[in-house]
């Protein structure tokens, strides 16, 4: 399986397809709100299999207008709460009462209008001719930017919209033609993450973080203060709204552009990459805005599909394996190596290392095949 992502263009007749994902809302809320009721009732949650059923009737007593809307989106937003409910469950159940896991999955909850984003048509309701998608319903076609072709047959689709109010489509195809692996180099790398410098690799190549965030805050206050002045719900509020989220966006297509061309960069150059796995959310704690610019969890995910994708083996150290303080050449533990300590000779074996590659040597050691 693997999803395309296109752009649809701007044309007049998107609020259409805005106003099909605000019809699904109302059937969100609704299905959400059923379940509580089933709940206090009989004591349980109603099955997948009884809510689709208890659909039908809806269609034909209070819900009429439903027949309007394709019955496969209607099951779409069904099997999205059943998956939510069921991963409420497995977390109680499993995780936390196992002890693998302290982090805590709530049961589904009912969106606000302006989260509630996507709209899924599976293998019916839809027609797609080149860069035009046909939706049955609507009974209108919608032109994209058809960048790239895709590959395989076209299983299901999904229409999301983004803060700023644009749409784009998905397309999960199966049966796709396999990407091209990259040649083997016979080299391979540990990278060590810092705050300082993104990325210190065990061959001493040393790469900075661009920190996006921190080029724009210029920008952001300006629209942040815009935004304060305007009335609250009025025609300017929303416009300055959007114009905050447009700029929130550019950071984070500059920021994912990046991660993919650095992380095509090192899997091009190395056929083993080994990473640390480390507590994000703590170090969010103690340095705040940084932590989340430098955004490390988002480009070890970006790592690990190139990988992938090109045939290269993607490691990944524990979080309590030690790798800061032993020496990479004799494993001795250095237990006065403080945080401001950038440069340190071995006590047993008398080698110069720099902290980071020192460290990055380790995590190659003890790396491990990430699946």
């Amino acid at each position: 399986m693997k999803t395309y992502k296109y752009e649809l263009s701007h044309q007049s007749n998107l609020i259409q397809i805005g106003n099909l994902i605000d019809d699904m809302h109302s059937v969100h809320v609704h299905l959400i709100r059923l379940q509580r009721r089933y709940y206090r009732l009989f004591g349980k949650y109603a099955s997948l299999s009884r809510i689709l059923k208890h659909i039908t009737k809806l269609k034909q007593r209070t819900k009429p207008y439903w027949y309007q809307l394709p019955s496969q989106m209607i099951q779409d937003v069904a099997i999205r709460i059943d998956l939510g409910y069921q991963a409420f469950f497995d977390n109680i159940k499993v995780s936390r009462k196992a002890g693998k896991t302290k982090r805590k999955v709530g049961r589904p909850k009912i969106k606000p209008n302006h989260k509630y984003k996507s709209i899924t048509f599976t293998q019916a309701g839809f027609k797609i001719q080149e860069n035009r998608l046909s939706i049955n319903c609507l009974k209108k076609s919608f032109t994209f930017w058809k960048h790239r072709d895709w590959t395989g047959i076209v299983k299901k689709i999904t229409i999301k919209r983004d803060n700023v109010g644009d749409y784009y489509l998905y397309l999960t195809c199966e049966d796709c033609e396999p990407s091209e692996k990259l040649p083997l180099t016979g080299s391979e790398a540990g990278a060590d993450f810092g705050s300082k410098t993104f990325l210190t690799l065990s061959d001493g190549i040393k790469i900075e973080s661009p920190q996006f965030y921190k080029q724009s805050l210029k920008a952001i206050r300006s629209a942040n203060k815009a935004l304060s002045r305007k009335q609250y719900l009025s025609n300017a509020w929303y416009r300055a709204k959007r114009h905050l989220a447009r700029v929130h966006k550019d950071i984070a297509n500059r920021r994912r552009d990046w991660f993919f061309k650095l992380a095509l960069r090192l899997v091009r150059r190395y056929d083993k990459i080994a990473i640390e796995t480390l507590n994000l959310e703590g170090m969010k704690r103690l340095w705040g805005r940084k932590i989340s610019d430098i955004a490390f969890g988002e480009f070890s995910l970006i790592l690990k599909w190139t990988c992938d994708r090109y045939g290269k083996t993607l490691l990944k150290a524990g979080r309590w394996q030690p790798t800061t303080k032993p020496c990479s050449d004799c494993r001795f533990h250095n237990k006065d190596l403080t945080l401001n300590d950038r440069q340190w000779t071995c006590p047993s074996c008398n080698a110069a290392h720099d902290r980071d590659v020192n460290a990055a040597l380790n995590i190659l050691r003890v790396g491990v095949p990430w699946t």
